[in-house]
């Protein structure tokens, strides 16, 4: 489903965004600062269509990028890419500075044991020393509230607006959630697409990355870091 999901969204995904290159270029800016404003050999794990290895790769870090979708990757340019599964990474142990996993990836494994496996993964890849940046959504909020919906974003282009917004389809179990992602284009055209993800709150996402080997967990709020999600960084 996952991969079904942005195989069929990747040529409109950047009109999620306002404005994609300044997303590109504010989100590489932040994640820079979080890696300690020095260039890095950097895994991209879900990298999408390029949003934060672009950015990244503007700071002067050496980007590998992969993803689940194809059709995403086949949109990021002049960057080494490979179709893969996070819970199964195609390299070598110890073959990274630090890696990336951004924007609500990691909340498409919808058990504690699938995020484990990508989490240990993570950490088998890094170097000594290397540094994980995970961002999510703030579920410990919605899962006090369970919201049904989010605002709609706008993206301007030459061709007319293009308007995106999801309604959320609460599991029984108050932790899962399905999406229909809807983009109204410029020629009232709907498309929607949809997919599932796990609400993990920060106690239990930090509980797994402690299981998968890092050390020093800490959070980043969006006001301190300049992300526009909280970031949760670990150590090798």
């Amino acid at each position: 489903m996952t991969r079904r999901f942005y195989d069929r969204l990747a040529a409109d995904y950047h009109r999620i965004y306002a404005d994609w290159p300044s997303s590109v270029r504010r989100q590489g800016e932040a994640l820079h600062r979080l890696l300690g404003g020095s260039p890095r050999r950097v895994l991209d794990c879900a990298c999408g269509i390029g949003t934060q290895a672009l950015g990244l790769a503007a700071q002067g870090h050496e980007v590998v990028g992969t993803d689940l979708s194809p059709g995403a990757l086949a949109r990021v340019p002049d960057l080494p890419v490979a179709a893969a599964d996070m819970r199964a990474l195609p390299f070598p142990d110890a073959t990274f500075d630090a890696v990336v996993c951004a924007d609500n990836s990691l909340p498409h494994l919808l058990t504690p044991e699938d995020v484990r496996r990508a989490l240990t993964e993570m950490h088998r890849v890094l170097r000594r020393g290397g540094r994980l940046i995970l961002s999510t959504r703030d579920y410990d909020e919605a899962r006090r509230t369970h919201p049904a919906a989010t605002p709609p974003s706008v993206h301007e282009a030459p061709d007319g607006r293009t308007i995106t917004f999801q309604l959320w389809h609460w599991h029984p179990d108050g932790e899962r959630y399905d999406v229909e992602l809807f983009q109204v284009f410029p020629n009232l055209t709907t498309k929607v697409h949809t997919t599932t993800y796990w609400a993990i709150t920060r106690a239990e996402l930090q509980d797994l990355v402690d299981v998968a080997g890092f050390s020093g967990p800490m959070w980043h709020e969006p006001e301190e870091s300049g992300f526009f999600q909280p970031v949760l960084t670990a150590e090798t």
